[in-house]
């Protein structure tokens, strides 16, 4: 039995998030990958334009999370390599979007002021 760390990095999540996945993989090799490393509560993939090729994995245990992430950053499937496996960070994630609501705003009133938007 394997004996684990008493305390992980405050990063450290159940849910990862993916890049670069092909995007033609099907749900069962997702689960095949990711669930070499411990049970998956759920896997999300990306299906907008801007958001294919990635999906957000939800472990139900930490650890499981933290050992895909040390051994899938970098993996080979069908040719491409999975370029970035992250723990997600909602607040962080929060935050790029009222940073982009923010710039788009401004853009606005600066439209309706009839200022330069360079």
């Amino acid at each position: 039995m394997s004996k684990r760390p008493s305390r992980l990095p405050p990063e450290v999540s159940r849910i990862i998030y993916v890049r670069n996945l092909p995007y033609k993989i099907s749900a069962e090799e997702l689960y095949d990958i990711f669930g070499k490393y411990g049970a998956i509560r759920q896997i999300r993939r990306g299906c907008a334009a801007e958001t294919k090729g990635t999906a957000f994995v939800v472990y139900d245990d930490i650890y499981d999370a933290k050992n895909a992430v040390d051994h899938l950053s970098g993996f080979n499937v069908a040719g491409r390599y999975i370029l970035l496996v992250l723990y997600y960070n909602p607040v962080k994630a929060q935050k790029k979007l009222d940073a982009q609501k923010a710039q788009e705003e401004l853009i606005e009133i600066r439209r309706k002021l009839g200022l330069s938007t360079d």
